[in-house]
């Protein structure tokens, strides 16, 4: 959702609906509560969004394409003292406004269950709202001071994802920000570095887990998404996300 700041606070180019209907599958969504209300933010700069905007987006999307699933990531961003009515707040808006369709229970649900819901992956220290984040095999190394360290981190995360328990969902985030970098220009490079080295990869399909990129790329999206029906039989209702 962050599509408004300078060059250190743009991660997107397409508004949300652009990129439901590409094939992301996995946002990451960040809200300071402001006067009952949960504002979408990154860093310090309001997103001109509420959380109320995104879920009304994804849950008209998966009522189009009831076969279809959202992980979402929901944490409070950057607070000076973590306020603690946000949990409650959020439980209010998943009751009131998730019309039934979210996922908010802990266990990682199979993809016969989350079909045509938000799935919630939270980071609450006494509430669970959602699948626990620190129980998630997740390789996040956003702050990037060498994009070719930052594409290393990537790739052997990838490995990890496709050797690693498939019982665990695996998050692989491609993403970064760094002093001599943004996250556009390292979107280029480790986008790029991505797209190649998926293409490269030998038959039958390997096991991705979820890959997550600023500034996403039509190419990179049709291998991820396509590697989901060249593994055999693929992924079946009964199996976990």
């Amino acid at each position: 959702m962050s599509l408004f700041g300078g060059s250190k606070i743009l991660c997107q180019s397409w508004p949300l609906k652009a990129q439901l209907t590409a094939g992301i599958r996995f946002l990451d969504i960040r809200c300071k509560l402001e006067g009952g209300h949960f504002l979408i933010y990154h860093v310090n700069t309001f997103q001109e969004a509420t959380f109320s905007d995104v879920l009304k987006d994804t849950l008209s999307f998966l009522k189009e394409h009831p076969r279809e699933t959202v992980l979402m990531r929901v944490i409070e961003e950057l607070p000076i003292i973590p306020k603690a009515d946000f949990a409650p707040r959020l439980r209010r808006y998943l009751d009131e406004e998730g019309q039934g369709q979210v996922w908010a229970k802990e266990a990682i649900p199979t993809l016969g269950q989350a079909r045509g819901k938000v799935v919630i992956l939270e980071e609450l220290e006494n509430e669970v709202l959602g699948v626990p984040y620190e129980e998630l095999s997740v390789g996040d190394a956003w702050h990037v001071l060498c994009p070719e360290y930052k594409w290393d981190q990537v790739k052997e995360h990838l490995g990890t994802a496709n050797t690693g328990d498939p019982a665990i969902l695996h998050l692989t985030f491609c993403s970064g920000n760094g002093l001599f970098t943004n996250p556009e220009e390292l979107a280029k490079d480790i986008n790029q570095r991505c797209y190649q080295y998926l293409k490269a990869q030998a038959r039958p399909a390997v096991r991705w887990g979820v890959v997550i990129m600023d500034f996403p790329g039509m190419g990179l999206i049709r291998i991820i998404v396509g590697s989901n029906f060249e593994a055999g039989s693929g992924c079946t209702s009964t199996e976990s996300l």
